[in-house]
């Protein structure tokens, strides 16, 4: 960890954060594949004399209790890293990222509280340094890495250490998004996924996971069709989406290359090159009271500013 002996100027100062949202696993890839999309979380944090953790934010009471106790616990976390003093921070969250959707808005969360952190105490830490916080206050570096770097990424521990390895994708490949009004929280979606699998199923995620891997970082798109017959999660988590199945159809029927639940869910994800606008008919056709939106990847990661607030 890099250290600097600099404070950052007396009276109340302000950082600005904005963080892509990403979706995880894209198949196969289980807490190892990850990919920014162009849905932000802003972040306006200040440092304040009085010690407590404040969140402004427009969300629903469940949500804004939930974003509060992890705006707490990144500070915490931050603080017992770099032994800087943050314990009195304002914090104000907007954005589009939809909660418990398996978008990456906790990850969004999370390293919005660390970049601007490190910006306003002149910690010093490095983007490695951010990404070994950040996952371990995920539990896995699948969101925590896209969301700080960007792009599509493939991350995991490796000893002590988090390796990510980051790859530019082209905005020629679109992401047609279909949102549920209902919720999954990871927990529920975790538990329901069994302790262990055949040879076969191992198999047949390890050869989908490299064959993906590979399409994305190589750009050859056009390899990802037929690669998300994903046997390790979404079998067991489409008791939580029962639409799953039905929507990637319908998106694939319309010219999708594919399509997978995004993360744990309940949001799911059709990739494709052309005909974007058919295909989020078809797939919204399956949940007629479903958002669908066509977002491009976000190359851009976490960043963040300094703005002076007060005398």
């Amino acid at each position: 960890m890099s250290k600097t002996t600099r404070h950052p100027p007396t009276g109340h100062q302000t950082a600005l954060a904005r963080v892509p949202a990403s979706t995880s696993n894209l198949g196969s890839g289980f807490d190892t594949l990850g990919l920014a999309v162009g849905l932000h979380t802003l972040m306006r944090l200040t440092l304040r004399g009085e010690r407590g953790v404040q969140v402004h934010s427009e969300a629903a009471e469940a949500d804004l209790l939930a974003a509060k106790a992890m705006i707490k616990e990144a500070v915490g976390a931050f603080c017992a890293r770099t032994g800087k003093n943050a314990s009195g921070a304002a914090v104000r969250l907007s954005g589009n990222v939809p909660v418990a959707r398996g978008l990456g808005a906790s990850a969004a969360v999370r390293v919005g509280v660390l970049v601007c952190l490190n910006l306003l105490t002149a910690a010093g830490l490095s983007r490695q340094d951010l990404l070994e916080l950040a996952t371990d206050l995920e539990g896995h570096p699948d969101n925590a890495s896209p969301a700080l770097f960007g792009g599509f990424t493939v991350s995991g521990r490796v000893g002590r250490s988090v390796r990510c390895l980051r790859f530019p994708v082209s905005p020629k490949l679109k992401l047609v998004v279909l949102v549920p009004r209902f919720a999954v929280k990871t927990e529920a979606a975790r538990r329901i996924m069994p302790a262990s699998y055949p040879r076969s199923a191992a198999a047949h995620a390890l050869n989908r996971t490299g064959l993906i891997t590979a399409a994305l970082a190589t750009g050859r798109y056009r390899d990802l069709k037929g690669v998300f017959d994903d046997l390790f999660h979404q079998p067991y988590r489409k008791r939580l989406v029962p639409q799953l199945p039905a929507v990637v159809q319908a998106g694939v029927a319309a010219g999708a290359l594919g399509g997978f639940l995004s993360g744990s869910g309940s949001a799911i994800i059709c990739l494709c090159l052309a005909g974007a606008e058919a295909i989020a008919r078809a797939m919204q056709s399956e949940m007629p009271e479903s958002v669908v939106l066509t977002l491009g990847p976000e190359n851009k990661g976490a960043s963040a500013r300094l703005v002076r607030v007060g005398p």
